[in-house]
């Protein structure tokens, strides 16, 4: 039986979990396109500024949907190895250089696509809080986390609805403080674990940021333009 209906419900319930950082006025960074919707109710609960952090999972050749990897967007893009996958892909890996350089094309359309003209919102000295619909084997997750912490926060914040208990125990050294909702064994695909869990577009994501946008200006905090 799923644990959620939709993304939104998951991000309600995580957002009570992250309560105790309101008070920190945190940004809530959302990896897209799945994690906004969830980053989006937590940002709302939370009075938070909302953002995307880019981040591109790489495909093993024939297999797009085992991860080898992730990379994720900067000026200096953060480029994860997932030891697991990685495995018999060969002397000097051809397979995750071509991987690597399809995924940072595609995470500089998405961002283009998804902020526009605007600009990111800064994290140095602030919490960030970590947002995404769930975690798999968290190559993704963690490039994203060392992706944030480039950017000098205070303190970083994971939080997730569901991931298997072994990713977790990988990632938790990595941030601050982490929470999970969820930590099924045996651990299925994160969709399994949604009643409904479509896929969103890139006008999805746009949406969301800009109702954020909208919502910051409304109450008087600042979001850079």
């Amino acid at each position: 039986m799923p644990l959620f209906t939709d993304r939104a419900e998951a991000g309600r319930a995580l957002a009570e979990a992250l309560a105790p950082w309101s008070a920190e006025r945190p940004v809530v960074l959302a990896l897209p396109r799945g994690g906004l919707p969830v980053a989006a109710e937590v940002a709302r609960a939370l009075n938070a500024l909302l953002d995307i952090l880019v981040v591109r999972k790489l495909g093993a050749p024939g297999q797009p949907e085992l991860a080898i990897g992730a990379v994720v967007d900067g000026d200096d893009p953060v480029v994860v190895g997932d030891t697991a996958g990685l495995t018999g892909l060969g002397p000097g890996m051809p397979a995750f250089e071509s991987a690597k350089v399809e995924a940072l094309r595609e995470v500089e359309r998405r961002r283009r696509a998804y902020l526009g003209q605007h600009k990111p919102v800064p994290l140095s000295g602030r919490v960030v809080i970590l947002v995404d619909d769930g975690v798999a084997t968290g190559a993704t997750t963690e490039a994203a986390i060392r992706g944030v912490w480039r950017h000098h926060p205070r303190q970083v914040v994971l939080g997730v609805p569901v991931a298997p208990r072994e990713a977790m125990r990988r990632l938790q050294p990595l941030v601050d403080r982490l929470v999970c909702l969820h930590m099924p064994v045996p651990f299925q695909a994160v969709s399994l674990h949604y009643d409904r869990f479509p896929q969103l577009s890139d006008a999805d994501v746009r949406r969301f940021l800009d109702e954020a946008r909208a919502a910051a200006q409304t109450r008087g905090d600042s979001q850079p333009e």
